[in-house]
Formats: C-alpha cells, sequence, structure tokens
C-alpha cells in the first residue's frame, strides 16, 4: 500500500516538475544553503509528499538540491529518494551516474586507499569499456571478477562485494544480504548505484565525491526517463536523436573555433574532460616513462575542483606528486613554471602542467612568448640528459576563442592539450558537457585521452551533444557580446568607485584576442588592522552581492557560473570554486560574470546605489 501511495505522489511530481528542473544546470540559487544543500530539499519534498502536494509551485519552491547538476540536482534526487523508499533504506544509500563505471570506480578508490579486497560480480558480460587490466594497472585497483548465472550463487566475501547488472528496468533493485553495492547499468541512462548495509555507510560521501569530481549525476532529462519507467508511464520513451550528425557538427566547430585539425573528444562535463586528461597522460607516462616519478604541476588557487581531482589521482600512485604553481596575485606563471620545471628536470621526472589563461579569479594573462619560450625550453637532468618535456593543460575555459593551439599558434611548439567548461560559452549554461583537443605537437596522446574517456564513461550524452550543437555555433558572437558588455560594466565601476581594485584583462590584451566576460572586484576597506580591514571587507562583498541578486532578481545570481545567455553572476571564490583550496591561497574577492543579453543599466544603478551607501 506504501509503495502505491509513494509511486502515485511520484506521478504527480512528473506531471508537475517545474521546467527548470530540466532546463538549468544549477536550480533556485536564491535559495541556496550549501551546507544543507540535499537535505534541505529531501526534507521538503519529504513534507510535500506527507501532504500529497505536487503542485508545481510548490515543487518550484524547494531549496537547491546539491550545488551543480554534477553533483545532483532536483530530478536525480527525486529518484534517489523513491528508489530508497520502495527499497526501505536511507536516500542516501542510492546514488545516481550518468556513467556505468564510475560508482564501482569509486568503491575500487576506497578500498585501495583502505587496503580492502573487492570482488566485482556480473551476470552475462562487462560493458565492452570496462577494461580490467587497465583499471589495475592505469589506475592501481585491485580486485576479482566473478561472473555469476543469478544473485542468489553469490557467497559472502571477505572484503566488498559489488553486483554488476545491465538492465532495462534500472530503478529495480533485487536483494542480497552478501552484497554490499549493487550497480544498475543502463546503456543510455547510466547507473544507479545502492549501498547496502549500515557497515557501508562511510562509503556515501567518498562515492558522492566521485560523482563530483570525475564524472556526473544522470542528467536531469535520463533522470526523468527512469522516472517515468518507474511510475510505468511508458509514454515517455528514449528521444530519438541523430547523435552522429550532431557530433559531426560539434568536432567540425571545434576545430573551426580552435583553428586545429586534429581529434577532439567531447565528455559529459568540464571534470570528466579533465579527469580522461590526466589518466590518459599518467597512462602515457607509465608506458613510455617507467618507474619515473610523474608531477602534475597545478596552482594553488585555482578552481577548487581542478585541484582536488589532481590531489585525488595522487593519493592512489606513489609515484604521482601535486606541485604548487603560483600564478596570481604578483605571482609571475611563466617564472613560477621556469623555477618547478627546473627542478623537476632535476628529478627525471615527467612533468604535466594545468594552468588556466587567463587565471582564475585575477584574469591576468601571462607574457605569452615567454610562456612559449620557457615551456619549450630544453633542460637537462642531473645526469646531464635531456629531460622530459612537459605537457602544458590548458584550461581555456574563459576564452575558449583564443587560438593556442593552431601550426603557427603561440604554443605550436609545446606540447599543448586545451579543454573548455561545457556548462559555460559552449552550451550557454543549457548543459555541462565540455571538450578539449590538442595541437599537432600533442596531437598522439588524444588516443590515451578517449580510452579513459570512454573507460569511465564519461563521454557527453546524446542530448548534450544535441545541445552543443544548436549553441556553439554562435558561441564565438555570444562572447565577443557578453565582453563588450564586461568592459562596460569594468568602465563604469572604475568611474563611480575609483578605490576598488578591478582584475581584467587591458585593451591591448582584448585586441589580442583576450576578451573574457568575467572580472574580479577588490572592494575599497577601512579598519585599524589587518582583521579588521579584511572582516569589512568580507561583510562588505556579501552586502553588494545581496543587493545584486535583491534588486534583479530574474538576472543577478549568486553562482559560480559564467556563459550564460541571459544575467549577471556573482560569486566569493574562496566560498564557492575555491572550496577544498588551502585556506591562505583562498581569494576573498568578488566576482562577476557579465553574459551578452542583460539589462546593463538597471545593474549599473544598483551598483551606484551601494557606492551610495558606503
Amino acid at each position: 500500500m506504501q509503495d502505491n501511495k509513494i509511486l502515485s505522489y511520484i506521478k504527480g511530481v512528473i506531471e508537475n516538475i517545474p521546467k527548470d528542473w530540466l532546463n538549468l544546470t544549477t536550480h533556485r540559487l536564491d535559495i541556496y544553503n550549501e551546507e544543507l544543500a540535499k537535505t534541505q530539499f529531501l526534507d521538503g519534498l519529504n513534507t510535500l509528499f506527507n501532504n500529497n502536494n505536487f503542485e508545481t509551485s510548490s515543487l518550484n519552491e524547494l531549496p537547491t538540491a546539491f550545488d551543480y547538476i554534477r553533483l545532483g540536482h532536483p530530478l536525480s534526487c527525486v529518484l534517489e529518494w523513491t528508489i530508497a523508499q520502495l527499497n526501505n533504506t536511507k536516500a542516501d544509500n542510492v546514488i545516481s551516474f550518468s556513467s556505468r563505471t564510475a560508482p564501482v570506480l569509486a568503491i575500487l578508490r576506497k578500498n585501495l586507499l583502505a587496503n580492502k579486497n573487492t570482488l566485482i560480480t556480473y551476470t552475462g558480460t562487462l560493458p565492452d569499456f570496462f577494461d580490467p587490466e587497465i583499471i589495475r594497472n592505469v589506475y592501481g585497483y585491485t580486485f576479482e571478477l566473478k561472473k555469476v548465472d543469478n544473485l542468489e550463487a553469490i557467497a559472502e566475501f571477505n572484503g566488498s562485494t559489488i553486483f554488476m547488472s545491465e538492465q532495462q528496468d534500472i530503478c529495480n533493485f533485487e536483494r542480497n544480504p552478501n552484497i554490499d553495492f549493487f550497480v544498475n547499468t543502463h546503456s543510455q541512462l547510466g547507473s544507479i548505484i545502492l549501498v547496502n548495509g549500515a557497515e557501508n555507510d562511510d562509503y556515501i560521501s567518498e562515492i558522492q565525491h566521485v560523482r563530483r569530481r570525475e564524472t556526473i549525476a544522470m542528467t536531469p532529462a535520463n533522470t526523468l526517463i527512469a522516472l517515468n519507467q518507474l511510475v510505468g508511464l511508458t509514454s515517455e520513451n528514449i528521444k530519438s536523436i541523430d547523435i552522429e550528425t550532431n557530433k559531426t557538427l560539434v568536432l567540425n566547430t571545434i576545430k573551426t573555433i580552435t583553428g586545429t585539425n586534429t581529434k577532439a573528444v567531447v565528455g559529459s562535463s568540464g571534470l570528466s574532460i579533465q579527469y580522461a586528461i590526466v589518466m590518459g597522460l599518467v597512462h602515457h607516462a607509465l608506458e613510455n616513462h617507467k618507474g619515473k616519478q610523474i608531477k602534475i604541476i597545478v596552482p594553488p588557487n585555482c578552481y577548487g575542483g581542478t585541484n582536488d581531482q589532481a590531489r585525488r589521482v595522487a593519493a592512489c600512485h606513489d609515484n604521482i606528486e601535486v606541485m604548487d604553481l603560483p600564478v596570481d596575485s604578483g605571482q609571475d606563471m611563466v617564472s613560477s613554471i621556469d623555477s618547478v620545471l627546473s627542478k623537476i628536470a632535476q628529478e627525471d621526472a615527467v612533468p604535466f602542467i594545468i594552468a588556466e589563461i587567463p587565471t582564475n579569479p585575477r584574469v591576468e594573462v601571462p607574457d605569452l612568448l615567454k610562456l612559449e619560450e620557457v615551456l619549450s625550453k630544453e633542460r637537462k637532468t642531473k645526469e646531464d640528459t635531456i629531460a622530459i618535456d612537459p605537457v602544458f593543460i590548458l584550461d581555456q575555459t574563459f576564452c575558449p576563442n583564443v587560438h593556442f593551439l593552431g601550426d603557427n599558434e603561440i604554443l605550436s611548439s609545446v606540447r599543448t592539450i586545451a579543454y573548455v567548461s561545457g556548462s559555460k560559452f559552449p552550451s550557454g549554461g543549457k548543459c555541462t558537457a565540455g571538450y578539449c583537443t590538442a595541437n599537432k605537437k600533442a596531437e598522439s596522446l588524444m588516443n590515451n585521452i578517449d580510452l579513459h574517456l570512454r573507460l569511465c564513461d564519461n563521454e557527453a550524452t546524446a542530448l548534450q551533444i544535441e545541445i552543443l550543437a544548436q549553441q556553439m555555433p554562435s558561441m564565438n558572437q555570444r562572447i565577443q557580446d557578453a565582453y563588450t558588455n564586461t568592459r562596460d560594466f569594468v568602465n563604469f565601476i572604475q568611474d563611480v568607485l575609483p578605490k576598488a581594485k578591478i582584475n581584467f584583462v587591458s585593451e591591448e590584451l582584448a585586441q589580442q584576442g583576450f576578451t573574457p566576460s568575467v572580472f574580479s572586484l577588490d572592494l575599497p576597506t577601512k579598519g585599524n588592522t589587518d582583521e579588521e580591514k579584511e572582516t569589512y571587507k568580507r561583510a562588505l562583498n556579501l552586502k553588494l552581492i545581496n543587493l545584486m541578486i535583491t534588486e534583479i532578481p530574474n538576472e543577478s545570481k549568486f553562482c559560480v557560473s559564467y556563459g550564460q545567455l541571459k544575467g549577471c553572476y556573482w560569486t566569493i571564490p574562496a566560498t564557492s570554486t575555491q572550496g577544498t583550496t588551502k585556506e591562505g591561497d583562498k581569494d576573498y574577492i568578488v566576482r562577476v560574470a557579465v553574459s551578452p543579453d542583460l539589462d546593463l543599466e538597471r545593474h549599473k544603478k544598483v551598483f551606484s546605489d551601494f557606492v551610495k551607501s558606503i
């Protein structure tokens, strides 16, 4: 009886879902409390369920679920809550993925660090891309594989037992007390993992963190399909999408935008792409530089996902180390690279550099001629042999229109791979899919990157590719229009608040093609001590943001994103994008992202009111 009540309620939710649940990468940012992100949403959903309330207006008032589609969203939370209710377990124990491999990799990672055995059982065949030898040799994970005829054939095991099962009905879980983790997979929807038993509760946050850092949750569109299947609404079939035509268009557009003719790949998110790059390069190094240390060089104040992911990879390998690359706030990227590469050369190690140009959040561009010179410089080991040349992994999400990779471009002499987060300009905020490509010097590395993107099952979905096919042809024009608005806003702020320090590209850099639509704002402060000044400034940051999102709620959002089709996005990097960054490297400033379509005069007026209030 209770099951029928739950299914009946979810059917009502499906018929009344707010359109933003399907169409936005973030939801209700105006009522977002990061510490309560998922629990607050589910508490509200429980209250609505108990009152049998599935009105669209009530659903729309539910707070943000998690922080981003990558980690979770309203529909994924509804799906997980429903499956949990039907299986008499906690909602936290059910986690959905767009990837079919990622939940298994998450368990293997935790067990590697805990020195615990893992048995992977399965019926039928494993997915073609699930390569046990690469997972063992490159990821460093240890496990046993066992094919079984049925669930009942699985006996008790000294360690963790995973049961993988390809199912058309992805939401249906059969139970066996000898199984710790049930992983249902679906060729088009992704996977759902059910964590079995209180003794496995400490895996939940680890599994969720893999979803946050190396892949994404099941996409909203696919989650809706799964929910429809669950409640028996067969009218919502999987949409037929001409993925090959769309993919060809997207790949050709990437070549045009980047000025390259090399292979490109498209992943489910920017971090999915970055993970494939790093693991692909690790794979290459293990095969071509056997026994040598691998150094991943990362700016300490860069986006928290990049920083955290690199350290998570290093934690799984004795021969991988993360090294800091100071690039911002008075630190010069070129001299920092020169110094760190000289040190790595002496150790005869393999260097991979991950950097953003322009930098985030200070929007700085290094001297590109000197950058090319320092990256291509031949160095010697302490044995006086030629050191291994670096691979430069360029996050050019701020300026995806700049040609770094072409035959005669500035980085053509350096092995360079460039990637872009797709939730920004490529999709206009409509999906999270990202892409990467390489220059000719690094072209041979793309096959390994493609291999690991597929092994992790992190390729973009058919709908994501369709969205990119619709949005990317207009991307460069949107970048130019957004830059025009940003330059106008920056000039206005300089006039009305000259004491503020604004980090933005110069007119000269803009003429060279660096036309970001993001700037950072260091507001003027006051006080007798450094502590008083910092406290005052942090309060002023929030005062400005709260004023903007209150006075212009339809356009100004408190969010880390940019590249959206409309509006203006405000954030404080130290409390958002730099969440896992060391405290001393965080930036307590305001970062502003401007779109090609917003009421700029209204924003100027509200900013003027803010200036008058201080």
